[in-house]
Parts: structure tokens; sequence; C-alpha cells
């Protein structure tokens, strides 16, 4: 883990192994060769793994303990932090470094999910390339869900809500950054500051930063008692979709 204080910046240091990632699994390495093998340069290698992981049905299931990067291979919907991980091991398999940066949004991202949250850490995929960092959070949500989302904001007149600013970014292209949460001027009002800089999920949920901000136990126990509840209500704007009563415009 590194701190805001501490971060190092040397992507060697951003290459192996975690709690939640094992390079030496084999399902895991064939799979990023697989997604790659075609990839001429490492921003495409990069591009061919971010659609992969975008792809995977954005959902908010019930879950004792983070899942590993093996474990969310197999899944068919995964949570950001799911996404998260299996967006870097699979970066880190073909070779690329990458980490998270993990920012704090105010609780009214969330509005049209949930609005018991105060603040949220979001884990943002940071991959070296062309000797800087490359940032993006869109992988966590895939295109159906953010044209529902972004039809929904409208009919609603809201410019937050289901994780999202209705004119924020939804895709990523490799060549510089992109949020969910649009530019520094539309983020401003949301942005809650910067939590750190973290090899997975568990090396964030075992930091100081994060102990401080959100105690464990009381953070396990009330994502999991609102995770039922988000759930049906990501699956109800699935439903409802652009074109909708309630979704107006697409995205």
């Amino acid at each position: 883990m590194s701190s805001a204080a501490e971060v190092s910046d040397d992507p060697s240091d951003w290459t192996e192994s975690t709690q939640l990632i094992d390079l030496h699994d084999t399902k895991l390495r064939l799979r990023a060769k697989s997604l790659t093998q075609l990839s001429r340069t490492d921003r495409e290698k990069a591009l061919a793994i971010y659609s992969a992981v975008k792809r995977i049905t954005f959902a908010k299931p019930v879950k004792l303990r983070l899942r590993t990067a093996h474990e969310v291979l197999r899944a068919k919907r995964a949570d950001a932090e799911d996404k998260a991980t299996l967006f870097v091991a699979l970066l880190r398999a073909a070779g690329l470094p990458a980490r998270l940066r993990y920012i704090e949004l105010h609780g009214d991202i969330l509005r049209g999910l949930t609005t018991a949250i105060a603040s949220a850490g979001r884990p943002v995929v940071q991959v070296w390339l062309d000797d800087r960092w490359h940032s993006t959070d869109t992988y966590i949500f895939d295109t159906h869900y953010i044209a529902a989302a972004r039809a929904r904001l409208r009919a609603l007149k809201w410019d937050w809500g289901y994780g999202l600013h209705r004119d924020g970014q939804a895709l990523w292209d490799g060549m510089g950054d992109s949020y969910l949460t649009g530019d520094e001027h539309m983020a401003a009002d949301i942005s809650m500051g910067v939590l750190g800089w973290f090899h997975d999920p568990y090396d964030f949920l075992v930091s100081p930063v994060c102990r401080e901000r959100f105690p464990r136990v009381s953070r396990a126990m009330r994502w999991n008692v609102l995770a039922p509840g988000m759930d049906r209500a990501v699956t109800q704007l699935r439903r409802s979709g652009p074109g909708s009563s309630l979704s107006l415009e697409t995205i």
C-alpha cells in the first residue's frame, strides 16, 4: 500500500502478485494472452483488457469477502471492486504496470441506488503507458447500464446519481484520462479528495486511511445490508432503459 504522501510513481513497483491477484494463475495468464494476442502496442493491449472488463455486467451482489481475480474471471456479474481487481490483474498479467487510485466521492453520486451512504471510495484504475500513468473509472459500468443511467438522470433533471454524472465520460481511449464524474470542473461538486494508491481493493481495505474513513466491520455490514436494494435498483434501471417513459434520452 502507498498513501498519498509516500506513493511511488516507479512503474516497476506496481507489477507483482497481491492478496487478490495471483499472476501465476494459469487461467488468468491465458485470459490475458487471449485478449491481447492481436495487439501490436501496449495501448492496444490495455484497451483490449479494458473492453473485456467493461463488458462484464455491473451488479451489486452480497459478498462476505472480496473476490480474487480468479473468482471474478468466472463471474458474469460484478461490482466496482471486483472489476478493479480483474482489470489490474489482467493488465499486470499482460506485462503492463497497473494500480488503483482510490478517491472519495460524496454519497449523492449513488442517488437512485441508495441514499444511505454519506461517502464512498471509488477505485480508479491507472495503467502505465507512454511513460505516464493513465486513469479511468469508466470500466465500472457496462454500456447498457450507462445508457440507462444517463437517460434516467436527464429525465429526472439530476446532474448526479446512479454512480455517475449525466455528462461524464463513458469510454476510455487509452490516450488520456476519463472519468464517470466528468472533468475537474464537473467533479468538483462531488469529489472529496484522494485516499491514496493501492495494489488492489484488499490493499485499500486494510490501509490506515480506509480504517479511519470507513471502519471495516461497519463498512462490510453497511454494504451487505444495502446490496440487495441496490441490486434491485440496478435491475429496474436496466429494464427502464433508453426510450421508456422515465428515460427520454440516449447515451
